[in-house]
């Protein structure tokens, strides 16, 4: 899912964490094979071919995301939308790609055909539709976070209760780590090697999103993949958002979604959703936390201030 995966446990049974986590590695491929635009034969690959054509049967899988990616869009005003995808193939944020800022033409000519409302899950019979062609569903705000859900809940059902999950920006630890809660780090936008903030968290997940993993500068301006869907651009209002909640698959969405929307909107929505809390590093550097977890968030040092 374009992520490395990392998952550990606190165990005594090697063995049968090992053959846990080989189960954990099966079951995040099966679902790339579902939910990714690069497997030539997904559920998302054949959906998109088949935009304002015809229905696709799709799994029950890629049916969860679809409808939990339309709530994330509600809840966020359409800030957070996977039909960017029809945006993808204009920016480059890849390191061995060329950074080319597309023009303002070819962006426009693009925008409408990025809207959350042309997708239609149907069940039964079983089977998604765009209805607009040339629209397109990308589900990498979404699809690690429902991943490392089904992997914890594998964990569990194997009688495993202290682990711990990272795919890329997205985490779930469960129960303890030598008896204490896991301790987790922020990553200062800035100087990502650094945490400006640390989180004791136990049978929950955080996920960050961020302008600082794929990016380029130009002209001293940072173009991040973080696209607002309205104006087809990177979105300018923070440098990053950690989503503390109890499923991953709500936290990878809203820590998207909630980027794009920016600093005072996004932690209003985060004091309105249940069992959702937030930590924001608007552009100005400024940090916002979240009713919920003042008092439980530990601040190392203030980010860097760069651009």
């Amino acid at each position: 899912m374009g992520s490395s995966l990392h998952v550990s446990a606190w165990t005594a049974d090697e063995s049968a964490a090992t053959e846990a986590f080989d189960k954990v590695f099966a079951e995040f491929d099966r679902l790339e094979s579902l939910l990714s635009v690069w497997r030539p034969d997904s559920d998302v690959v054949r959906i998109n071919a088949a935009a304002g054509d015809h229905p696709v049967t799709i799994s029950s899988d890629t049916r969860a995301v679809l409808l939990a990616a339309h709530q994330a869009s509600e809840w966020t005003h359409g800030k957070f939308d996977i039909t960017f995808g029809a945006l993808s193939d204009l920016w480059k944020f890849d390191h061995d790609q060329d950074n080319v800022i597309p023009g303002a033409d070819a962006i426009r000519a693009r925008l409408p055909l990025v809207d959350y409302t042309v997708v239609h899950v149907d069940e039964p019979p079983g089977t998604a539709y765009i209805s607009r062609k040339g629209s397109r569903v990308h589900l990498g705000g979404i699809g690690k976070g429902y991943a490392v859900d089904k992997a914890a809940a594998l964990l569990r059902a194997r009688g495993f209760q202290n682990f711990m999950i990272q795919s890329g920006g997205d985490f779930y630890v469960g129960g303890l780590k030598g008896g204490r809660p896991w301790t987790l780090g922020l990553a200062d936008p800035r100087a990502p090697a650094y945490v400006f903030a640390t989180l004791q968290l136990s049978d929950g997940t955080f996920s960050t999103s961020g302008d600082y993993e794929r990016f380029f500068m130009h002209d001293g301006r940072r173009y991040h993949h973080l696209l607002d869907p309205d104006l087809g651009e990177p979105a300018g209002g923070c440098r990053s958002v950690t989503i503390v909640a109890k499923e991953a698959l709500w936290a990878d969405a809203l820590s998207t979604g909630i980027f794009i929307l920016g600093p005072e909107e996004g932690m209003a929505l985060i004091e309105q959703l249940p069992d959702v809390e937030g930590v924001i590093v608007s552009a100005a550097s400024d940090v916002l936390v979240s009713s919920g977890l003042k008092g439980h968030l530990t601040i190392v040092r203030p980010p860097t201030n760069a651009p």
